[in-house]
């Protein structure tokens, strides 16, 4: 019986042959690691990935893909919505640290980035094929028009490169708009960061795009009785990620 693709859950199955084998080649993987897929759908990036590392745990929310995924004994199912999966826990049950790939659902493709954020520690790299405006924001550089909150809260625990793009006509149902795929590699710890700080002040800063920081920033640090130097003539996206986290260190007395 085929499975139809359901809106509720973003589903858009790739079904290119070419690209498909362009994104396995990009993530490379091998026999031994521990790889975990988000959103196997019908199988179509699973079965080149799991004939390259023989074993392969994947997580499905629809349960009648996941039930016949259950069916094939190199496949570890968990059947669950992502946003609930503990993946440092299964970093831990592993015994190693994770590669994560999938085909994000496109319409929680930002929460499903700052869930796994939370387990960056546990990770080795993270592939993920993602509306490519999202991917464009994720990577984009200061001063362009791309660059905000996400560009900021993901490049400080990532490098982050687009290594793909994918038209509409790869997948079924085709989505209504261009596709990425994008390579995130955690970056080394140089110094503790609040993280809830740095979200408050990332989040504070691009509240008005269009306004200087004083406006918006500014009156957020003093409030906090900031007494350290900031430049605040200037727009939230011509600051660099650097930056940011300088001025959550300051404020945390770090």
């Amino acid at each position: 019986m085929k499975h139809v693709a359901r809106k509720r859950f973003g589903q858009h199955f790739l079904t290119d042959g070419a690209i498909l084998d362009a994104i396995v080649d990009a993530i490379d993987p091998k026999a031994g690691e521990a790889l975990v897929e988000i959103g196997p759908g019908l199988g179509a990036m699973t079965d080149p990935l799991v004939a390259r590392c023989e074993k392969l745990t994947v997580i499905e929310l629809d349960r009648d893909l996941a039930a016949r995924l259950r069916k094939r004994p190199e496949l570890d199912v968990i059947e669950s919505d992502v946003l609930q999966v503990d993946f440092a826990a299964l970093a831990q049950q592993r015994g190693q640290k994770l590669r994560i790939v999938g085909n994000l659902p496109y319409n929680i493709s930002t929460p499903i980035l700052f869930h796994l954020l939370g387990a960056v520690e546990h990770v080795v790299d993270q592939h993920f094929m993602l509306q490519k405006e999202v991917v464009d924001r994720m990577a984009a550089a200061p001063g362009s028009k791309d660059y905000g909150r996400l560009s900021v809260m993901l490049q400080w625990r990532y490098d982050i490169e687009s290594v793909l793009d994918v038209p509409p006509e790869s997948f079924e149902p085709p989505p209504r708009v261009d596709s990425a795929v994008v390579r995130m590699q955690p970056l080394p710890v140089v110094q503790a960061i609040d993280a809830a700080l740095l979200e408050e002040l990332v989040r504070v800063a691009f509240s008005q795009r269009r306004k200087l920081l004083r406006n918006t920033l500014g009156r957020w640090l003093d409030e906090r009785s900031f007494a350290g130097a900031f430049e605040l003539q200037r727009r939230a996206e011509e600051v660099p990620v650097a930056e940011y986290l300088g001025l959550v260190a300051a404020l945390s007395g770090k």
